[in-house]
């Protein structure tokens, strides 16, 4: 079973592809996987994220606040800015450019510590920015979409809030408490979560993918071709901050990382529960999910022989 979990693991990027060309060719094959187990899927993976972080990891964010700040600065402007210039550069739809913004206002990816460790950057900062990025997400995430899409649709700030809550805080929350309490059985399942959320995350880009085939013939070649400019623009921007500021490679790695990853399932999970009059406001998400598996496992070995 470890030997199989290892594997997924070390394959994630390459699961999740498969499965997303599977669900996009034939959707009937995944259809089962319906779109409105998005958010418990990823309450789930929260969950687990829970289950490996220590309370000593959120005390980064004190012991270290000025690189943690200027991270999380860099989190909540460059990405939300580059998701409303490319949406308005490529014209996107209306439902495409929600997913987009949502994506881009999202907190740092749950995956993101890991590539900063394959990346030999700064696994402190990373964890520290993730943290606090999870945190302020209740209240940043919901007020930079009103400001940014307020003016394509409605957007309902409180419901986004205390849907954060639910889908992202109060699983980590239990998360830790399970861990405090059960330390021995947390310990023992430690391991299987890297494969556990992969398999739960495939599970996420295939309902949303399957059930946006048909959308995706018309405009998958767009929408992709922006995800990928806004997580490269993301890794780039991110360093670049990180140089302009004179820190260290290592530093300036976490933050390049932590940028261009977004919690893409949070936005998946937001578009399904707040805008799904919008069925391709789901997409982009799906897509990012994707793609920063990819792209994260390349720039952690580009980054690796800069660091070493």
């Amino acid at each position: 079973m470890k030997r199989i979990c290892s594997l997924i693991t070390k394959y994630m990027a390459v699961i999740v592809l498969l499965v997303a060309a599977c669900a996009f060719l034939w959707p009937a094959v995944l259809g089962h996987i319906k779109t409105s187990w998005v958010t418990p899927l990823l309450g789930a993976v929260m969950f687990g994220m829970g289950l490996t972080l220590e309370l000593n990891d959120f005390k980064n964010v004190f012991s270290r606040p000025k690189d943690v700040i200027i991270g999380c600065l860099c989190q909540f402007t460059i990405m939300p800015l580059l998701a409303v210039g490319l949406s308005w550069v490529f014209k996107l739809p209306q439902e495409l450019a929600i997913g987009v913004i949502l994506v881009g206002c999202c907190p740092g990816g749950t995956s993101s510590n890991v590539i900063t460790y394959l990346s030999k950057g700064d696994v402190a900062l990373s964890v520290g920015m993730t943290g606090l990025s999870t945190i302020l997400a209740p209240l940043l995430t919901p007020l930079l979409v009103k400001v940014l899409a307020g003016t394509m649709v409605p957007v309902d700030v409180m419901g986004m809030f205390l849907s954060i809550i639910e889908v992202i805080i109060v699983p980590i929350s239990l998360g830790l408490i399970v861990k405090k309490i059960f330390p021995k059985v947390t310990s023992a399942v430690t391991e299987y979560l890297p494969a556990f959320s992969t398999i739960v995350i495939t599970m996420i880009v295939a309902a949303v993918v399957s059930a946006n085939s048909a959308s995706l013939h018309k405009s998958g070649l767009l929408v992709i071709a922006v995800v990928i400019l806004h997580n490269l623009s993301g890794y780039a921007l991110g360093f670049g901050v990180g140089k302009a500021l004179k820190l260290s490679p290592q530093k300036s790695t976490a933050i390049s990382v932590e940028v261009g990853m977004q919690n893409s399932g949070l936005a998946c999970s937001l578009a399904a529960s707040h805008f799904a009059a919008l069925a391709m406001a789901s997409v982009p998400g799906a897509i990012f999910s994707v793609w920063h598996n990819i792209s994260g496992a390349l720039i952690s070995r580009i980054f690796s022989k800069q660091n070493s």
